[in-house]
């Protein structure tokens, strides 16, 4: 028996499967919209959560009921919010209304960004590619590492003296 299935071909067509490619074919993803034509989602960075709601527009981002500029005056953190359009290349076509709890400004524009980046491919599933090919769509993991019992902080310990 061992003798007859040298190659993989051989393995294949004694399972019986001749046509694999058209079985790992994923099925076409549908748009997820809500009644208002909005598609929603959750983005998380550090200890900030955001809210996005996703509708076509002008291009307007409201995040906590505020302009993005005046929310996030640094222009790096403005420049964080609008990759996942420019990636996608729909810059200017969509409006989203975001609320933001939780960290600070840093991990709050993270946040908008995961949930933007997650609300376009959930309402255009043909821009996934491009934001997953990005990172946009991973959660970044990477949080405070909580503070030890007998230090000063995390893993910072007091001065040794042997005497």
């Amino acid at each position: 028996m061992s003798d007859d299935i040298k190659t993989l071909d051989d393995l294949n067509a004694l399972a019986g499967g001749d046509a694999p490619a058209e079985e790992a074919a994923a099925p076409a993803r549908e748009p997820v919209r809500d009644e208002l034509g909005r598609a929603y989602a959750t983005g998380k960075r550090k200890d900030a959560v955001a809210r996005v709601w996703l509708k076509p527009g002008s291009g307007k981002i409201t995040v906590n009921g505020r302009e993005m500029e005046k929310y996030f005056a640094r222009p790096v953190l403005q420049m964080i919010l609008r990759q996942p359009f420019e990636v996608a290349g729909v810059s200017g076509e969509f409006d989203v209304m975001a609320t933001v709890k939780g960290g600070g400004l840093s991990g709050q524009a993270g946040a908008v960004k995961h949930g933007i980046s997650k609300a376009l491919q959930l309402y255009e599933p043909s821009l996934r590619p491009a934001l997953k090919a990005a990172g946009f769509l991973t959660r970044d993991s990477r949080v405070v590492e909580r503070k030890k019992y007998g230090k000063p902080k995390a893993r910072k310990s007091f001065q040794f003296s042997k005497r």
